[in-house]
């Protein structure tokens, strides 16, 4: 009997043993997958070490992301840049992630938000644009145990119990005044497509204030370098109408424009392609628009001069990075503007290739005097 009792014991430890050698290490795994490849590993590894961080919770696991999309991915500006940050954290930083796109009807958008705090598996919950920070707010406080993001339009934490929502803004004004500096300073130089009358415009997707705060600074911007230049100033009442966006860019230019500046998300789609058609110009927002669009429609990408970006994907990057660091301030509102690089001016190619000198340093003088605050940019935000 007690020989049969060794025996069996000593079996049980053999399989304990072998079950301890085949257990997962509790490593990141990379992207939404929750299966780990040696080669994933060892990318995970290497970009972790290099960043000084580590991409799991305080259980092991890998972070787990929920990107909330008011809309649609591909307008090539705005809510496609907050899908970059998340593949850049799933790349860098193993984290876990999963985008919903709501689709363009509002009447769905609160629904849709609710049930996707209520029931999806998520450490943070991300989501961002005014239509929505009212919704949020009403759900974050339901869900205490987990932590939420909004960017591009901060709670209102004196009015709600939004301590676990960290709230990312950005000084478009800082960005777009460059852009105004620039759009002056080009628009009666000599090339093509540039008439001699100062006339520059904007269309906007909807008359709200973070949209007037691009223009705002837009029009400070260009007025610094001419006070006199005739800015003309548009809205489409919407933002995935690229007819609409095309129809007022063509009236622009035909106003004496040779510059409008698209404010509009997918409705500026339509600007590029009047720029085209018209041999006129166009400056992109949110994001590089030109490297973006390039491969697919090389005709527009050649007529945008440069883009204002409001670097959403780096800032909601530095926010997970900065969670698993254990250093997000929840329940606070971060403003980042050109001395944070929450927003910057587009210097690719078409950039340098279509931009004389002189006006390159006017717009590094600019950028420096911003940033060293000899310059106060005014705002719609009283």
């Amino acid at each position: 009997m007690k020989r049969t009792l060794a025996w069996l014991l000593g079996i049980f430890v053999v399989l304990l043993a072998i079950a301890a050698c085949a257990a997962p290490s509790g490593g990141a795994t990379g992207g939404a997958t929750t299966s780990t490849s040696a080669t994933s590993s060892k990318a995970v590894t290497e970009t972790v070490a290099s960043t000084t961080t580590t991409s799991s919770t305080s259980s092991g696991k890998p972070l787990k992301v929920v990107l909330f999309v008011n809309g649609v991915l591909g307008d090539k500006s705005f809510f496609d840049s907050a899908q970059r940050g998340v593949d850049r954290a799933k790349k860098e930083l193993g984290i876990e992630a999963k985008t919903i796109e709501a689709g363009t009807d509002p009447t769905q958008w609160e629904s849709a938000l609710t049930d996707a705090a209520a029931n999806e598996d998520y450490d943070v919950f991300i989501t961002g644009s005014f239509q929505v920070i009212e919704y949020l707010q009403k759900v974050a406080p339901e869900h205490k145990d987990k932590k939420f993001f909004t960017f591009d339009a901060p709670a209102d934490y004196a009015n709600c119990d939004c301590g676990n929502i960290y709230s990312i803004s950005y000084k478009q004004n800082e960005g777009s005044y460059l852009a105004g500096v620039y759009a002056a300073a080009m628009t009666t130089q000599k090339l093509d497509g540039m008439n001699p009358d100062a006339v520059i415009g904007s269309i906007g997707g909807q008359e709200i204030p973070v949209i007037v705060d691009f223009m705002v600074g837009y029009e400070q911007g260009a007025k610094s370098v001419n006070p006199d230049i005739k800015i003309i100033r548009q809205f489409a009442g919407g933002w995935n109408d690229p007819a609409k966006g095309k129809e007022l860019a063509k009236a622009q230019y035909s106003q004496g424009a040779d510059i409008v500046f698209q404010i509009a998300g997918g409705t500026g789609q339509g600007v590029f392609e009047a720029a085209a058609e018209d041999g006129k110009w166009a400056i992109g927002v949110d994001s590089d628009q030109a490297t973006i669009i390039e491969d697919a429609n090389p005709k527009q990408a050649a007529r945008i001069l440069t883009s204002m970006m409001k670097n959403v994907d780096n800032s909601l990057f530095r926010g997970l990075k900065m969670h698993l660091e254990g250093k997000t301030p929840y329940g606070k509102a971060e403003a980042l503007g050109l001395a944070e690089g929450g927003v910057s001016l587009a210097r690719n190619k078409y950039y340098d290739e279509n931009t004389p000198d002189a006006v390159k340093k006017l717009v590094d003088e600019a950028e420096q005097k911003i940033i060293k605050g000899e310059v106060k940019v005014e705002t719609a935000f009283k």
